[in-house]
């Protein structure tokens, strides 16, 4: 038996288990897919390292082997660079926070006033690693390049377009401060990604891609230094120059589903699909491997129920029977191409998470029907998995989860 067969088979003995006693039983079984996952929001608000560790055990109980640690935003750069330390040291702290559900743009929005930030060591993060791999869970980091990235301007201002010295950005939404792309600038990603490599053992390393505009690209001088006709083409080259990097240190590029939108994706990337399942389809069919996880049902930041007493979240209404309904291999999908599916996972965007606490509300009990999905046949009884959950409750509350009840 492997080492993660062995972590899998000893959390099946834990859930059989009742009142201490286990029945008799022949067991087979394996997963459906190889990427279970859960990402997990660390730039909006800091989340303390023992909650990392927590985090790996709970997902490690549940079978999920991958936590996705989203380290990097406009709202706070979590990685340690020994490179470049004003990333952590002015990067990693915001003033303020905006309070309530706005994006800043709003006449009357309100900030707490207090500074909020914070940064992982370098000894942490590798220690949370060795902690998961003995747990059978493989941590991504995701640096978000060429957007999000209004922190490291901050801290940087040279890798920005306009010059001027900007804040870490206090409110959420989209920023329009991204990456010049630079000789300078693709130098700063290519140093960043070498010691994230040096931390962090993962196949896969995240480079975001998403959610970049390009307002400040129209008349960047980097087009025709690029050779390109126009700055809809600037992230595509970027992200084959990332791609590039990456492969030279035998790592694969994970990306979300936007470094698909000017054509094929660059060879041996992986897509992670989320504004639906299109960018997997396509990615899948196009012979590039992806991990699907739509909003709808996957971000654990939207609602879990309708009733008026759940605390401020995303709009929208992911339900436990919705997560239990969802199928990661999209029907549209050709079956010769399902084999690129290599799995799902859930996601806890932290915007409106500020505590540990609060992380896991959203996350379970939702996330042990998504950790069912990425294991087991598509064939479910939701009837029989909420049978099954309301035993698998009580282990829950000996953990000390705050789960939505």
């Amino acid at each position: 038996m492997s080492p993660a067969g062995l972590v899998n088979a000893l959390q099946t003995v834990r859930q059989l288990q009742r009142g201490g006693e286990l029945p008799s039983a022949e067991i087979q079984d394996a997963p459906r897919f190889s990427w279970r996952g859960a990402l997990l929001d660390v730039s909006r608000y800091f989340m303390p390292a023992p909650f990392l560790f927590r985090m790996v055990d709970l997902l490690a109980m549940h079978k999920l082997n991958v936590l996705h640690l989203h380290l990097t935003d406009d709202q706070g750069w979590r990685f340690p660079s020994q490179r470049y330390p004003r990333l952590t040291e002015v990067g990693g702290w915001r003033t303020e926070t905006i309070i309530g559900a706005g994006d800043g743009s709003a006449l009357g929005t309100r900030y707490d006033g207090i500074p909020h930030g914070g940064a992982y060591t370098r000894r942490e993060l590798t220690d949370l690693v060795a902690y998961a791999a003995a747990r059978n869970v493989t941590v991504v980091p995701e640096i978000d390049l060429p957007g999000h990235v209004q922190a490291a301007i901050a801290a940087y201002p040279e890798l920005g377009n306009t010059g001027e010295q900007l804040a870490v950005r206090t409110s959420w939404g989209i920023s329009d401060h991204v990456l010049n792309l630079s000789d300078a600038a693709t130098r700063f990603c290519a140093d960043i990604l070498e010691e994230v490599a040096e931390i962090f053992p993962s196949p896969w390393i995240h480079v975001g891609g998403d959610e970049c505009p390009r307002t400040e690209w129209k008349n960047s001088p980097v087009i025709a230094e690029r050779g390109l006709s126009s700055e809809n083409d600037l992230q595509r080259w970027f992200t084959g120059q990332l791609n590039g990097m990456l492969r030279g240190m035998n790592r694969r590029l994970v990306g979300w589903d936007e470094i698909g939108d000017e054509g094929p994706v660059p060879a041996g990337a992986t897509v992670m699909s989320w504004r639906g399942v299109k960018g997997g389809i396509d990615a899948a069919t196009g012979g590039a491997d992806t991990i699907i996880c739509p909003v709808t049902p996957c971000y654990l930041d939207r609602y879990q129920s309708d009733s008026p007493d759940e605390p401020l979240a995303f709009e929208g209404l992911n339900t436990v029977a919705d997560v239990y309904a969802f199928d990661p291999v999209p029907g549209a999908l050709p079956p010769e191409a399902a084999s690129h599916v290599l799995g799902t996972q859930f996601l806890l965007w932290s915007e409106y998470m500020p505590s540990p606490a609060h992380a896991e509300y959203m996350a379970f009990p939702r996330g042990v029907a998504l950790a069912e999905v990425a294991w087991s046949s598509p064939d479910r009884d939701l009837a029989d998995f909420q049978r099954r959950l309301a035993a698998h409750l009580p282990r829950l509350d000996a953990l000390g989860v705050n789960y939505h009840r």
